[in-house]
């Protein structure tokens, strides 16, 4: 475990760990959360999500928001949707 921790604060990803040491990514998680290790990964606030919000209806991608907040484009995909905000066609991407 503490190899694992030490990879990852020295900036190894939680899929990279998660091949090196053949066991899932959620158990990567699991464990650095057991070590309570901080992790790199944050979560959209309401602030954020208002931001997001805001950027999509002015035509930005998911991805292209995602990298503003520092999260992935499917966090942000996800945030908007439950705040029902209706997505557009893939398509029609920025």
């Amino acid at each position: 475990m503490q190899e694992l921790v030490a990879a990852y604060e020295a900036g190894a990803t939680v899929y990279q760990l998660a091949d090196r040491f053949e066991i899932n990514r959620r158990t990567v998680g699991e464990i650095l959360k057991r070590q309570k290790v901080k992790t790199r990964w944050q979560l959209l606030t309401e602030a954020d999500v208002d931001e997001a919000e805001r950027l999509y209806a002015q035509g930005l991608s998911l991805a292209r928001i995602g990298k503003q907040l520092d999260v992935s484009g499917g966090a942000v995909r996800l945030r908007l949707l439950r705040r029902g905000v209706q997505l557009r066609d893939r398509h029609d991407r920025s």
